[in-house]
């Protein structure tokens, strides 16, 4: 398997790639993830199953788009296939010290660099969606052209998640009732944004020169609230990061009530991924936006 990522590499740089070092490094809880070395140059791999390969394509799609605004700083995408029983994605590799290694104006410049990313004016007037599905987690995320914003995030965020929900064997009493107000609750009409789809603190890293840097999107074309959403979900990002987006574009009003539902998506997410206290989590949401 080594042998076909380092002649991978090779097809792409035209330079021999011998892999002569690799180790284990954090990458997450769905991916197995590598640095790998020859006496040169470093480079970053995930690996999982073969049949997994289509969320790596999709993820190199994703990538290539957030590269394509040259605003926000991402990893390059050398190329990703299949080797044996596994599928990989090759990245470059980046030096990082983690969301914690970022300073104040660091912080402050990925929020200027994200408001311009979600002013990257939309290619064509299909709406809200992506060329194609992707993934969320492991979790499939489907991604149909809808011109109504509201639909696809009733249909394709929070109903297929109640869907996977349903197959493992748990029907949420709200469901209907929270369907339908979702038209009302997201009437503020916003248009469409090329959003990150999976901005927390785990998918953002600082350079040592303080250069952020966003990496693992769930990328397609929505309302750009849903990454500042998840950016409050975790814990939150530091106050520069939210001058800085707002000094570039200031957010709409009733934010506030929006991101309880925008962030339900990925709560129900982790329910249908981890179980546990998440159903709970998702259920005292489903409350507060229906009152």
């Amino acid at each position: 398997m080594w042998d076909t990522i380092g002649n991978h590499i090779q097809s792409v740089t035209g330079i021999p790639f011998c892999v002569d070092d690799r180790r284990s490094v954090s990458g997450g809880s769905i991916n197995e993830a590598f640095h790998i070395r020859d006496c040169q140059r470093h480079y970053f791999v995930k690996l999982n199953q073969a049949s997994k390969i289509g969320m790596f394509e999709a993820e190199a799609l994703g990538l290539q788009a957030l590269a394509a605004s040259q605003g926000l700083r991402v990893p390059q995408v050398m190329g990703c296939g299949t080797a044996d029983s596994r599928s990989y994605i090759i990245l470059e590799w980046l030096e990082l010290v983690g969301d914690d290694g970022g300073s104040a104006l660091g912080w402050a410049d990925l929020g200027c660099q994200l408001a311009h990313l979600h002013r990257t004016a939309a290619p064509h007037s299909q709406g809200f969606g992506w060329d194609q599905n992707n993934a969320i987690g492991s979790t499939p995320q489907p991604n149909p052209w809808v011109t109504d914003w509201a639909t696809f995030f009733a249909e394709s965020r929070i109903g297929y998640q109640l869907q996977l929900a349903q197959r493992r064997g748990v029907s949420f009493s709200h469901s209907p009732q929270l369907l339908a107000a979702i038209p009302d609750r997201l009437g503020h009409r916003p248009v469409p944004s090329l959003v990150h789809g999976d901005l927390w603190s785990g998918n953002v890293g600082f350079s040592a020169g303080g250069e952020p840097t966003i990496f693992d999107p769930a990328v397609y074309w929505g309302d750009r609230e849903v990454d500042i959403a998840m950016t409050e979900l975790f814990g939150g990002f530091p106050s520069s990061f939210y001058e800085g987006y707002q000094a570039v574009w200031p957010l709409d009003a009733g934010y506030k009530q929006r991101k309880v539902l925008y962030n339900l998506y990925h709560i129900l997410n982790h329910f249908n991924l981890f179980g546990g206290g998440y159903g709970a989590q998702a259920k005292q949401m489903m409350a507060q936006i229906l009152r």
